[in-house]
């Protein structure tokens, strides 16, 4: 049976990650790590929960050796639009962590999936179907920080033989943890104000596509890439994943299918819209489905249904 370690578990991904782990492979086995206590009772209750810094290499080795780890989903980091105004920081968290925990597991014989991001692309890189191999030249700190994360993980593969492999999200999607300082945090907001007010204000602009994906799906594609043959991973890190790609206008058409007295406003924000240009409109994810039979679940009319309904009765609206 796995022994898993699952750091940033207080976050959007990893509280959900967690608690999916945990019915997989049971609660004892999968320890959740953050750096303050979680929203959900039932994480902090379910299973193990140790408060952690990951740029303290100490206390993640006591972790690994105190529950005999041998997988670690890492998943602490500086978002998008927070990592813009505190490059410093983010470099710290995203970089000097993701070393820690791959020294960790390279001396404790773990393997480890850490995600990247759309972000990892910049305004060179072909917007369009962007390919698995392509130009990386990101102008965020966030961006940066993940493409020398990308390099990082496949280095310590070839020298140290670390079984690391990892995905580019595109903008994740969830009905229950609110988002964090992304620059597609709109994709969720907008549910939740279309709910509550029948309205909401955008801070992109119209026509801005970018790759999106719901949560169940981002669970399962680092889930199933964690089980996958690792003979059959020509990449291993950092794997195009996508589900859609919408733009404001498109996801508040769909809205209105539900709520038809829907409406969306603009208000453009120009920190996050510079960001969300300099990235793709839509992934080739088509490496990831050959490598490890990855394929989505949800599309935005499945997503927006289920969306509606849950976030419904969650805010106690009709």
């Amino acid at each position: 049976m796995k022994k898993i370690l699952v750091t940033g578990a207080v976050g959007q991904i990893g509280s959900e990650l967690v608690m999916a782990l945990r019915e997989r492979y049971g609660n004892d086995n999968v320890v959740a790590a953050g750096h303050k206590t979680p929203p959900s009772k039932e994480l902090l209750e379910s299973g193990p929960f140790h408060y952690i810094n990951c740029n303290e290499i100490s206390s993640l080795q006591e972790i690994v050796k105190k529950y005999n780890i041998d997988t670690i989903y890492h998943l602490a980091a500086i978002l998008s639009a927070v990592a813009e105004a505190k490059p410093q920081h983010a470099w710290d968290v995203n970089i000097n962590g993701l070393y820690n925990v791959l020294e960790v597991a390279r001396e404790n014989k773990c393997a480890v999936f850490t995600p990247s991001s759309i972000g990892a692309f910049g305004p060179s890189t072909p917007a369009n179907n962007t390919p698995q191999d392509t130009i990386q030249r990101p102008n965020t700190m966030y961006g940066v920080s993940k493409v020398a994360g990308e390099l990082l993980c496949d280095y310590y593969h070839k020298r140290f033989g670390v079984d690391a492999r990892g995905v580019r999200y595109p903008g994740i999607i969830s009905n229950a943890t609110l988002p964090g300082g992304g620059t597609t945090d709109y994709a969720v907001d907008i549910y939740y104000e279309a709910i509550k007010n029948k309205r909401y204000k955008c801070f992109l602009k119209k026509g801005t596509f970018l790759d999106m994906m719901y949560m169940p799906d981002a669970i399962k594609a680092a889930i199933d890439l964690m089980e996958a043959d690792p003979s059959k991973l020509k990449h291993r890190n950092a794997f195009n994943v996508t589900a859609m790609s919408f733009d404001p206008e498109k996801i508040a058409a769909e809205i209105k299918k539900h709520i038809p007295e829907f409406e969306i406003e603009y208000d453009v924000d120009p920190l996050r819209q510079a960001i969300a240009d300099s990235w793709p409109n839509n992934m080739n994810d088509s490496a990831a489905r050959e490598e490890w039979g990855w394929k989505p679940e949800y599309d935005l009319a499945k997503m927006s249904k289920d969306m509606i309904e849950v976030l419904s009765k969650k805010l106690n609206r009709k």
